[in-house]
């Protein structure tokens, strides 16, 4: 144990899913915990490979003193594979990593117990890991908190199949069918999509059953953001729960490869007149056909907007920057939060993960949404139907499942229009979120109270397996 962490009376450990959209709020969450008490060392456990690629991105040396990495061996798939088979993943995850996790609990406790374990919600195996030890689960979710309320309640959903339903069900809201207001943005066709996916599903229902058993549940959504959910959510956990977003990562040091891409783009960027550049990107895991990245592509080209496209291998790269011609630039890697923030950005074209979302709504920029997967779907509701800062392209496509160039084009320039009132409706309500998603992680702020409470709770005993269980 470092020098800084040993002199610490309270020690946590905390273990992130092991995917970046999971890690990199996880360490936001330890930055905040060791921020909150000068007593307090936090170790975040990662797999060997994980350990790696944060020591390469120089991770290590943005933590504070008291924050340290830990690796388990890599008993699940790589990294670099986990697209090509996120079933096997999502399995490696659940049935092989708790044991090692388990025998470095004990490791650590010989040196000094964990006063807690922070453990992502999709780990089932942790709260069981906790409380065979005696030591309180905090249990970590790292999508909206609107997800979270829906899933709960998933053995509530209508039956949304079988000639029985009646017409015109599928546009339905759920808050239809479950007592809560801020369930109307979620569709009985999103529920159907979700009950397709029966490996996710069948996971979900035991992470569900687990949660109830930890100590309390963070969410890395702020209060003003979800305030309906978040009560509701109040209202049917047996536990306490503590709202800690925007959980914006912390930009890793540079290497000289990065500083020479960063040039380029920045020059490129500082070029271009005011919010006057989309932004793209799918995100790290989102595989996308080549012919729908084409559709993009062509789509962006032919709206005339200025584009600035992240993508995530130089052969995808090229090709894409083949078609975009001068209209705009492509490139593997950016600082996306830095991007965002920069003035010549004004939209972002987007898979809707969590995370992007955040970084969307903290820097003010409206949302192009482009939702894949699981949370997504209902990020992007949340975007268009509930906050009101985004066009949702799920709603658009074609009997395929694709959304063409035509239909890309013609959202595109709607977004970035400056001339039509609703847009600019639109950039209001994004700038409201952007101070209100400032607001909360500084000093009095929501999530600035919301996570000194619950180290108070940590160091007083409040979070105790037994006082929690009783």
């Amino acid at each position: 144990m470092s020098t800084a962490a040993a002199s610490c009376s309270r020690h946590v450990v905390a273990v992130p899913y092991p995917g970046r959209g999971h890690i990199n709020p996880m360490l936001v969450v330890c930055r905040q915990l060791a921020a909150a008490a000068a007593d307090l060392a936090v170790t975040v456990v990662v797999t060997e490979e994980w350990h790696a690629l944060l020591a390469a991105a120089g991770v290590p040396a943005t933590l504070p003193g008291r924050v340290r990495l830990a690796a388990i061996p890599n008993v699940i798939p790589s990294e670099r594979g986990r697209g090509a088979d996120h079933v096997g993943f999502i399995e490696a995850a659940a049935t092989k990593m708790g044991e090692p996790v388990e025998r470095l609990l004990d490791r650590l406790a010989l040196e000094r117990r964990p006063d807690a374990v922070v453990v992502d919600t999709y780990l089932t195996w942790g709260v069981a890991a906790g409380a065979a030890r005696g030591i309180p689960v905090c249990s970590l979710w790292t999508m909206p908190a609107t997800f979270f309320l829906a899933l709960y309640h998933m053995d509530q959903w209508p039956p949304v199949d079988g000639p029985e339903v009646e017409e015109g069900q599928s546009c339905k809201s759920l808050d239809q069918y479950l007592p809560f207001p801020t369930l109307s943005s979620i569709k009985c066709s999103d529920i159907k999509v979700f009950r397709s996916w029966e490996l996710p599903m069948k996971r979900a229902a035991q992470v569900f059953s687990n949660v109830r058993k930890a100590q309390c549940v963070l969410f890395t959504s702020f209060y003003e953001l979800e305030a309906g959910s978040i009560d509701g959510i109040s209202q049917v956990l047996p536990c306490p729960i503590y709202t800690l977003g925007p959980s914006i990562p912390h930009t890793p040091p540079e290497g000289e490869s990065d500083k020479i891409l960063r040039e380029k783009y920045s020059d490129w960027l500082d070029a271009q007149p005011k919010n006057s550049v989309l932004y793209v990107s799918f995100g790290s895991l989102v595989s996308m056909p080549s012919s729908q990245l084409e559709e993009v592509a062509m789509g962006l080209h032919d709206s005339a907007v200025r584009f600035f496209w992240v993508a995530r291998d130089k052969a995808t790269t090229t090709t894409l920057q083949q078609i975009a011609g001068d209209k705009g630039l492509v490139v593997p890697w950016c600082d996306q939060l830095k991007v965002l923030s920069h003035p010549s950005v004004g939209g972002f074209l987007s898979h809707c993960g969590w995370n992007s979302t955040l970084e969307a709504l903290f820097a003010g920029v409206p949302v192009l949404a482009f939702p894949v997967a699981w949370d997504q779907l209902v990020n992007a509701r949340l975007l268009a139907d509930e906050w009101k800062v985004g066009i949702n392209l799920r709603e658009q496509r074609r009997e395929d499942g694709t959304v063409s160039r035509a239909t890309i084009s013609s959202a595109v320039t709607k977004l970035m229009d400056f001339g039509d009132d609703s847009r600019q409706e639109m950039r209001r309500r994004a700038a409201e979120l952007r101070d209100a998603s400032q607001r909360a992680i500084q000093e009095g702020g929501s999530s600035s109270r919301s996570s000194n409470s619950l180290v108070r709770d940590l160091i007083d005993g409040r979070l105790n397996v037994a006082e929690t269980s009783q």
